[in-house]
Order: structure tokens, then sequence, then C-alpha cells
């Protein structure tokens, strides 16, 4: 079924702190990958948002594997004139024609986390993706480049590690599996850096961390959409583990805020992490989803028995680079954003109803 559209509210915020960026945009081409992703679905939204607002006439090519299991999902933007979406795989995709003032790589190996597909092969499909891609912006005559990565590259945070900053000089352990994703992202941004010093356009980066918002998946071992799940369900709200690590989420308006600025606004060959500071537990997490979504559901699961004095397990981002140079912050915290989600969510579901 239809997924609905985004909040009004939500592209209202996007526009409101990226109105003075979109005129350097006026009349541009973007080419986008992964743009029928969480992030992606995103960034259309708020892209066609500014356009019509602001009668921009912007245009964006997007990729995208399945254009016909989007336009089922999303028909308000697959109907749209400013969107033109073209079947293909990132390392093998046939170049659209005509010159391109930006791109932003937003599409993402995340099987392995969503699927629970093997790690066999990954890097090089990162690897062989990108390349294809770069090829292409090496023709188009690409201005700027947004990579969307991710902090996964830093490795496991130091319990001594408060936030992870973008200096952090340490990395993922090669001889674990799962580190592949993170050496992959690391690859790419080492490929886009000498790919752009050689053809001269604005490479900008955005290390992700963890989000919140509609379009979430809520079956993938993401906790906070497993916590909407259960309790949009009527809850248990189930903690897998002792629910003592560490996290923080920045809601899907504001992370549209900061990929819009950190493409246009962001220095050229400059990395930002993007996320919130604001962290709390998992089981703090729980507790927090089945107030808000859930009416105050239970929350069950193991409970937190951390050594006094052990290592803290954080994924928390340091995120006063974005901060001081670019005026980024988070508007949006926690308790609001899993309302909006949880009523979009419900929404959803009510839209389901009435079919």
């Amino acid at each position: 079924m239809p997924s609905p559209p985004l909040p009004q509210e939500d592209l209202d915020h996007v526009l409101a702190h990226t109105r003075a960026l979109w005129a350097e945009a006026r009349g541009g081409r973007f080419f986008i990958t992964g743009g029928t992703g969480f992030f992606g679905i995103w960034l259309l939204e708020s892209f066609a948002h500014a356009n019509d607002e602001l009668q921009l006439g912007m245009s964006a090519v997007v990729l995208t594997r399945d254009p016909g299991a989007f336009a089922r999902k999303a028909p308000h933007l697959a109907a749209r004139a400013d969107l033109v979406f073209i079947q293909g795989r990132l390392d093998s995709f046939a170049f659209p024609a005509g010159r391109f003032d930006h791109v932003i790589h937003a599409a993402a190996e995340t099987g392995i986390w969503t699927k629970g597909e093997p790690v066999d092969g990954l890097l090089d499909r990162i690897v062989t993706g990108m390349r294809h891609l770069l090829e292409f912006t090496a023709t188009a005559g690409v201005r700027n480049f947004l990579l969307v990565s991710s902090g996964a590259l830093y490795g496991l945070q130091p319990p001594t590690l408060a936030r992870m900053s973008e200096d952090y000089g340490g990395g993922s352990d090669p001889l674990l599996p799962v580190s592949t994703w993170g050496e992959g992202k690391r690859l790419e941004e080492q490929l886009c850096a000498v790919h752009a010093m050689r053809h001269g356009y604005a490479l900008k980066i955005a290390r992700g961390f963890a989000f919140v918002g509609p379009h979430l998946p809520l079956d993938a071992p993401f906790a906070v959409g497993n916590f909407l799940r259960d309790a949009l369900r009527g809850g248990p709200v189930h903690v897998q583990g002792d629910g003592t690590p560490n996290r923080s989420y920045l809601y899907m308006a504001d992370l549209a805020v900061w990929l819009w600025t950190i493409l246009f606004r962001g220095p050229a060959g400059r990395a930002y992490n993007v996320g919130s500071d604001a962290e709390l537990t998992i089981r703090a997490l729980a507790q927090l989803v089945a107030a808000s979504a859930g009416g105050g559901c239970e929350v069950v699961g193991a409970q937190p028995t951390p050594a006094v004095g052990g290592p803290v397990n954080r994924y928390v981002p340091d995120i006063r680079r974005a901060r001081e140079e670019l005026g980024l912050e988070v508007w949006i915290d926690l308790r609001a954003a899993l309302a909006r989600t949880a009523g979009w969510l419900a929404h959803g579901k009510a839209g389901d109803r009435g079919q």
C-alpha cells in the first residue's frame, strides 16, 4: 500500500532552516543515488517542497533498482515532472545524458543489517559501485558532491571517549567481518577525495549516526524501530540484552536540514558528523517509546547489570564542528521525534484500513 506523504510540519521545518540556501540551486540539475531509501525519500520530499514553494525550476534524476516498486510506495513523488527515476544498479547504471550540478550519493549496501545478508563480496560491491559513480561524475560537469557516509568508519567507540569527533584516528578491527561496512565507508571517502582533487569539484561528507522518523524500517535490527513496532502493537516493548548501551537519535527532518546545509554550505573536502549528541541508554529509550507511543505499555527484557566502573558501550557523535561551522542544531528533541514518528505510522495504518 502507498505510504502517506511526510508531515507538512516536517517539510515546513526543513524549508524554514534551508530557505536561504536554495538560491544556489535555482535551475540546477541533481543526480541522486539511494533516493528511494530511508534517507533518500526525505531528500526527495524536501527537494520537491522547496521546488514548489520557491519556484526554483530544479530537476533531479534518481537512480533506483525498482522504479515500479517506488511508484507503488510513493505515487505522489513518482508522478512529479521534476523527478525522473531511472532503473539501474550503482555499479552498472547507464549514464544519463547532459550535465549535472550536484550529485548526492545516499545509496548504501545495508543488507547485512536489514536482511542478514552475508558480508562476502560487500567490500567489492561498495568499491565497484563507487568507482562507476565517480566515472559518471567526471563526465557530468558536477560542481558539488555530497557523500552520505557513516560513523561506522570510526570503529568501536572507546569507552573513555564520550563523543566521537571527526578527528578521531581509530578505525574498525579488520579481523571482524562486521567491520566490512565501516571499512567500505572509509574506502568510499578516500576514493571520492582523490577523485574530487583530480577533477576539481567540491566534495562534502556527512557521517551519519542513528536516526528516527517516518520510513524507518520497523523490522530491521534497529532498536528504536523495533521499540516503535512493539509499542504501536500495544506492547510489551522488548529490550534485547541488558539495555545499557548508550545511543542518540536525530529526527529525520533535522537530518534533511543537515544534509542540504552540508551540500550547499560545507567547505570542500570537509567531513561532518550528523546526529544528536543527547545520549540515553537503550533501556531508557524503550521506556520513552513505551510512554510516548505505546500509552505507557510495559517494557520487558533483561535488567541492566553493568559492572561497577565497567566500560560503557557508546555510539554518540561529537557535533561541535557542525554547530560551530554551519550553525546546525538538534531542533527537534527525541520525545517530539518519537511522537511525530508514531503519529505518521498510525496515520499510515489508518489509511491501510480505509482501502
